[in-house]
């Protein structure tokens, strides 16, 4: 090949040429300026704490008796998974999570807003203001109410008596299922505005046309309603299981997670760890153990929700 039909090198590109890569750099960083404070806040009282938790999680801090930490590595998560009360925990938050979140609230408002859906403007203006009530009450005086409803006293024995059936203690005999039943009382109005909103974006000429076709209720609501609300269900399990994972006053104020552990579940194992037992380095690796497992139910959700109906 001839020096003349060499290719010519390429040159950086200098003056007038490389200005316009000096001004969008210039404009993507007046663009980034207003979020700056907000990213700054999410680190200092976001990301900062929960490194400093991660950190904490590998050390043997104790509230009292100790001068320094030490550096214990992966021994809080290995005593944590050969202490019994631990995995014990873990069950019963798996437990308390299926029933009240994946079974409970997603079902009962999902019925709720479909029978509203049908309803006249007065059934729908009781039944939402008494759904909602529940929810919007404080944490602690929902855990009262409910502890007024089960306790050997209570309303619900109360009204068995009047029915001559079998009374019992609920939250001796069935402690998880009574704190369970709480919190699909308190969070199940957040599942019905999500799912009435769902439901009002659902085109009524398809819903009529299977009614003209000859499909029932149940079809109707099999191939045609949950299928075009997948997105909605997804979204609506993943907010529900974390906040039913985080769930403390609720059940400790009912039960303080007993009688013994038997509604334990890991916010209060992690409480009674880190300030009951002064253990701040055992009960932080439990706390982290949990942030995982919320981010494992994220993860699935946000794959469910990528795949387009």
């Amino acid at each position: 090949m001839s020096a003349d039909t060499r290719a010519a090198p390429v040159r950086p590109l200098t003056g007038k040429a490389a200005a316009p890569r000096h001004k969008g750099a210039r404009r993507s960083l007046v663009r980034a300026l207003p979020a700056a404070p907000a990213v700054v806040l999410l680190v200092l009282f976001l990301a900062g704490p929960i490194g400093y938790c991660a950190y904490i999680a590998f050390t043997d801090l104790q509230l009292t008796g100790q001068a320094h930490a030490s550096f214990v590595g992966f021994d809080n998560f290995r005593a944590a998974f050969k202490d019994e009360a631990f995995l014990n925990a873990v069950w019963l938050t798996l437990v308390f999570t299926v029933l009240s979140s994946l079974v409970g609230q997603n079902t009962l408002g999902l019925a709720l807003a479909s029978l509203m859906q049908r309803a006249s403007k007065p059934m729908r203006t009781l039944v939402g203001g008494i759904v909602i009530t529940a929810w919007v009450l404080p944490e602690v005086v929902a855990g009262f109410l409910l502890y007024a409803f089960f306790r050997r006293e209570g309303t619900l024995n109360a009204i068995l008596d009047g029915l001559h059936l079998p009374s019992q203690n609920w939250l001796f005999t069935l402690p998880i299922l009574a704190v369970s039943f709480a919190n699909v009382w308190r969070g199940t109005a957040f599942s019905m505005l999500v799912y009435s909103a769902a439901l009002n974006e659902i085109p009524k000429e398809i819903t009529e046309a299977a009614e003209v076709d000859g499909a029932g209720g149940w079809l109707r609501m099999w191939h045609i309603t949950l299928p075009m609300i997948r997105r909605s269900i997804g979204t609506n399990l993943m907010l529900n299981t974390l906040q039913t994972l985080s769930v403390f006053g609720l059940i400790w104020v009912m039960t303080r997670g007993g009688p013994g552990n038997r509604s334990q579940t890991l916010p209060l194992f992690m409480y009674e760890q880190a300030f009951q037992k002064s253990m701040i380095g055992y009960g932080t690796a439990v706390a982290l153990l949990l942030l995982v497992v919320g981010s494992l139910f994220s993860l699935v959700y946000m794959r469910l929700l990528r795949t387009e109906v």
